[in-house]
């Protein structure tokens, strides 16, 4: 008895998720436009210059690269010390 209705449950939840797909497929997309407009015909929208946000995101790359470097390179140096202090340690 509990095993039918297993069966019967997953076969329903299969045969929807393998029908969906179909049903979006067969949808029409919504009208858009038909023919070609020039420039001088299509309402104008709202821009922003490119200049100041490549320059900000450059900016901010180069930034987070300098300051990964300096990290790197400060625990270069604190390595090193610890070499030097260990090896002033060690009998030769």
């Amino acid at each position: 008895m509990m095993r039918r209705a297993v069966v019967a449950l997953s076969t329903v939840i299969l045969t929807l998720m393998l029908s969906a797909p179909m049903v979006f497929a067969l949808q029409q997309p919504p009208g858009g436009q038909t023919e070609f407009l020039p420039m001088k015909e299509v309402p104008p929208t709202e821009t922003i210059p490119a200049a100041p946000l490549l320059i900000a995101g450059y900016s901010i790359i180069w930034l987070a690269a300098i300051f990964y470097l300096w990290t790197i390179w400060r625990r270069l140096n604190k390595v090193e010390t610890e070499m030097h202090a260990l090896a002033r340690k060690t009998p030769r």
